[in-house]
Parts: C-alpha cells; sequence; structure tokens
C-alpha cells in the first residue's frame, strides 16, 4: 500500500471483519470518555500521537462544560505527544493530572500556575507503576496504529512508547488507523511481552542493538474495542534548526573525546559502543558528525531517532538503530518516508521500558549523551527545572541512561538568554542527576572528564573547561573562598550564596555580577 493512499485506502488497514464493523467518527468515539476518566493516548516525541480523536474529546470537552457540568482527565501518554493534544486539553482546562512528561507552553504555564498536577518520573518506570496502580484505573486508551490484522492484531505506527500497557490494562480502547503510515512500516517493530513485576522478572535477552525478542505486532482483546477511527494525516514534524556554531563546538568535543577513549582501549576502535542522545538540536549534531571519524557499523540504543541518524544510516556509518519512536523534521520524514525500504532494514521499534530497560542500558555498555539546563560546579545536573521552581520539559529518558551508561555525558551551551544565565553555576537549585552519575560535561568552551575525581578537582575542571569566561572569574572567586573556610569540608560551598547566581538572575535579569 502506497502511502500516497488517501480515504480509499483506509479500510484496506482495517483487515479484521470483527472490528471492521467498529468504525465510526471522533465525535462518536470520544463519547465513551467521561468527567474523571484516566485516559492513557499513544505518543512518543509526538509520532504515534492520536491525530483526531484528542481534537474532538476537547471539543466534547468544551461543549460539557459551557453546559455547566465539570469535565478534566487524568493523561497519561509515553513521553511528550504533538503539541496541539496538550495545547488543546489545556485550553479547555481539561486535563487534572498529567504524567510522565510534557513539552507544551500552554500545558507548562498551567503546570508551574499550581492548575495542572504534574507527575515527572522516568520514562522505564511508567509501565511498572501504571500496572502497580499508582495512578489508579485507566478507564480508556486512544491508540494510532497503522493497521489492524486479519487475527485481529495490530500494527503500530511511528512509535511504540507505552502503547503494550495501555492496551493491556484499559477497560476500553479507541483505535485510530491512520493510512498515512506506510505500510512498509509493518515488521520495524519488536513488542516484547516478556516483562512481569517482581518477584517474577526475567532477565531481557537483548546483547545487541539489532536483537529481537518480541513479535511484530500488539496484541487486543476485541471486546475492549469500542471505537475505530479512520484517519490520514501525518506526525506533527520535531523542530530541529541547522546545527550552529555552538552545536558544532560541543559536537567537536564529543568525538575528540571519543577518539580518545579509542587510544585508551576503553572503546571498540572502528565501532565504539552503541549510543543513546537526547532530543534536541546539540545531539543531533554530535550523532551528524559521526562520520568524520571514520567510524562504521555503529548502533544506537535510544529512545528516539533524528534526522541525523537517517544520514548515518543511509551513508552506512551505523548499521542498527534501537529505539521507540521517529522524531523527525519535515526534511525528514520526508526522507524517511521515501526511502523506507532502506531504513526498516536498520531500524527497530520496542516498547519504552525495553527502549529505556536499565538492565539493557548497562549489559550493551551504552554512551549516554544528554542535554541539560545546568550544572554546579560539583558536577549535579538540573535538566528539568528553571531557577529550581518552574519545570521546563521533564527528566524523561536521560535518568534511565544515565545512571546505567558506560559513559555519561550532559552537553549544554555554556549560557542561555544572551549571556545573561550561565549553565554551570555554583550550586543547582534542583537535581535531577547527582555527581555520582554525571561523568562528563560538555560545552562549547571544553569538555570535562570527572572520571576518577574528587569533588574539589571537579570543581577546578568543570570551571576551566565548560564554563563561560565571563563567569569563570566569579565561580573560581566563589571555590576560592568556600575552600578556605576553616571548615570546608569534603565538597566546599558557601551556604549564604551557593545560590546567589540564581537570586541575582531573579532581580535584575541577569546572573553576571
Amino acid at each position: 500500500m502506497s502511502i500516497t493512499s488517501g480515504a480509499a485506502g483506509v479500510a484496506d488497514r482495517i483487515r479484521n471483519a470483527t472490528l471492521a464493523q467498529r468504525v465510526t467518527s471522533a465525535a462518536e468515539a470520544v463519547k465513551h470518555i467521561g468527567p474523571g476518566d484516566t485516559v492513557a493516548i499513544s505518543g512518543f516525541a509526538s509520532g504515534g500521537t492520536p491525530k483526531v480523536t484528542i481534537p474532538a474529546l476537547a471539543e466534547r470537552i468544551r461543549e460539557v462544560r459551557a453546559g455547566g457540568t465539570d469535565f478534566t482527565i487524568n493523561l497519561l501518554t509515553g513521553a511528550s505527544v504533538s503539541s496541539d493534544t496538550e495545547r488543546l486539553l489545556s485550553e479547555v482546562e481539561g486535563i487534572a493530572l498529567r504524567m510522565p512528561y510534557q513539552s507544551e507552553p500552554t500545558a507548562r504555564r498551567r503546570i508551574n500556575n499550581g492548575q495542572m498536577d504534574y507527575v515527572d518520573i522516568h520514562l522505564s518506570h511508567v509501565a511498572q507503576q501504571v500496572w502497580q496502580g499508582y495512578y489508579g484505573h485507566v478507564d480508556i486508551a486512544v491508540v494510532e496504529v497503522a493497521g489492524i490484522t486479519e487475527d485481529g492484531e495490530l500494527i503500530p505506527s511511528a512509535s511504540i512508547g507505552n502503547n503494550k500497557t495501555w492496551l493491556d490494562v484499559a477497560d476500553k480502547i479507541i483505535l485510530e488507523v491512520n493510512s498515512w503510515v506506510p505500510a512498509e512500516l509493518e515488521g520495524i517493530h519488536d513488542v516484547y511481552y516478556g516483562t512481569a513485576l517482581p518477584p517474577h522478572r526475567k532477565p531481557i535477552q537483548i546483547t545487541r542493538a539489532d536483537d529481537r525478542i518480541g513479535q511484530p505486532t500488539f496484541r487486543v482483546d476485541p471486546e475492549k474495542v469500542v471505537a475505530v477511527v479512520e484517519t490520514h494525516a501525518r506526525d506533527e514534524a520535531s523542530a530541529l534548526t541547522e546545527p550552529d556554531a555552538v552545536s558544532k563546538a560541543i559536537a567537536g568535543h564529543v568525538l575528540d573525546f571519543f577518539d580518545y577513549e579509542v587510544r585508551a582501549g576503553r572503546m571498540p576502535a572502528d565501532t565504539l559502543l552503541p549510543m543513546q542522545a537526547g532530543i534536541g538540536n546539540v545531539a543531533n549534531a554530535v550523532l551528524g558528525g559521526l562520520d568524520r571519524g571514520g567510524y562504521k557499523n555503529l548502533t544506537c540504543y535510544s529512545e528516539v531517532l533524528q534526522d541525523s541518524m537517517l544520514a548515518l544510516i543511509k551513508d552506512g556509518t551505523v548499521a542498527h538503530a534501537s529505539s521507540t519512536s521517529l522524531a523527525l523534521s519535515e526534511a525528514g520524514l520526508e526522507e524517511f518516508v521515501a526511502n523506507i525500504d532502506v531504513y526498516r532494514n536498520h531500524i527497530t521499534l520496542r516498547p519504552q521500558e525495553i527502549s529505556n530497560h536499565p538492565e539493557v542500558v548497562r549489559r550493551l555498555g551504552v554512551i549516554a549523551m544528554n542535554g541539560m539546563l545546568e550544572a554546579d560546579i560539583y558536577g549535579n545536573v538540573n535538566s528539568t527545572h528553571v531557577m529550581g521552581t518552574k519545570i521546563m520539559n521533564g527528566i524523561g529518558g536521560s535518568g534511565d541512561f544515565t545512571r546505567n551508561g558506560y559513559v555519561s555525558m550532559f552537553l549544554s551551551p555554556s549560557t542561555a538568554r544572551n549571556g545573561a544565565i550561565s549553565a554551570i553555576v555554583p550550586m543547582v537549585p534542583h537535581i535531577d542527576h547527582t555527581e555520582h552519575d554525571t561523568q562528563v560535561i560538555v560545552t562549547e568552551f571544553g569538555l570535562a572528564d570527572l572520571r576518577g575525581l574528587s569533588p574539589r578537582r571537579r570543581a577546578r575542571v568543570i570551571i576551566d573547561k565548560c564554563a563561560h569566561p565571563d563567569y569563570r572569574p566569579m565561580l573560581n572567586d566563589y571555590l576560592e573562598r568556600a575552600d578556605a573556610m576553616p571548615d570546608a569540608g569534603q565538597t566546599p560551598h558557601l551556604l549564604g550564596e551557593a545560590f546567589s547566581f540564581h537570586q541575582r538572575f531573579q532581580e535584575t535579569g541577569s546572573m553576571r555580577g
């Protein structure tokens, strides 16, 4: 089936006679969702987010509210979803609780204003916590799929996320069958059904990034499917820009580090080790530069794949990439669709409880590369809260990979807000990753390798290598005065000044002295 097939091709995607009888409109489907329901939806970094059911739900909430009845839901997802999804539901004040990740300004404002409860957790923990009932009962799941087989199994779309769990635990299910998703995507997925809660767990049998341990489809109880909605709509593109000078400089330091590790005998000379990179322009630039060093047959074990991964697969630098979702720009989506026969042989999409599984990450020796908002002089990292209090996005999968990676790296420009904010501060007011998990910090000015260093030595290296020159004198002054205190201790701090950079910014609009 061609990707360009329109509405006439949608019916060809529903090959099960029973479920074909449940095709209805989105407006009818959302009548199965009521006030107070816990609703789990598909989507991870916008890939695979339902396209028409959620806008219809937002409109239903608006109409019910206009009639004087309160209507909110608890919203569970894989990670971030399309920006329209969160915006539409937030604008009608339809979300009471959000979990586990968000990235949309309207929702973010409501969370920071105390109008929406938000639970920020490691992505590898979501499925287990839902099974254990931490978020109550899941009333209904809305899951996008690429098709339904003759025997009623579901062909996943551009992400898997937590969909296996949602289909298992939800009382009722709405399926969106999206004929925009290339039919050739069938078979790219590896859905594992062997996970269990303690004490019945077994080892996850993945020893290579391209190992397959599951099946290519989701199972579903047809009796739970209350509606099937047809759609033909593309995924929302991820926002990516061409790498700027700062991103290129960070990428250069990372690639030099890889060369150093190879010379030291800590990584294989040609293939390095499986790589994970968070989403964003810096990570995209780092991965995009991997073809410069003559590396071949690299592998990726990550949670999202961005545009740079497609280029690396196409030129032979990357042999296989494992993920739970595709997070592609407009150009990346076009490239993926145009050459899907190439990419489907080099990509595996898994449930996020497997793509982010700590056991697998540790076994494979993954090189973890993630972004941060700020780090302090001892290596503690804040990746979620602006000024320590206002949530930006969420921890996502960075903790899954950082704590368990063979090498754990954090990448960031040295400043933000045109230099008014330093990414290196005396003490971070919110800690997502402790100094014990942070091994390498990189900015455009250099790379601080913290492995084997005591706190004082870490501080010197971070300031000298990573801080912006405008802030180095202030940071060195802080460290010297803290170290000179009679009772300085193992990790010297001036408690009365530890958050002075942040206080100064709140008072003056700049962290500069």
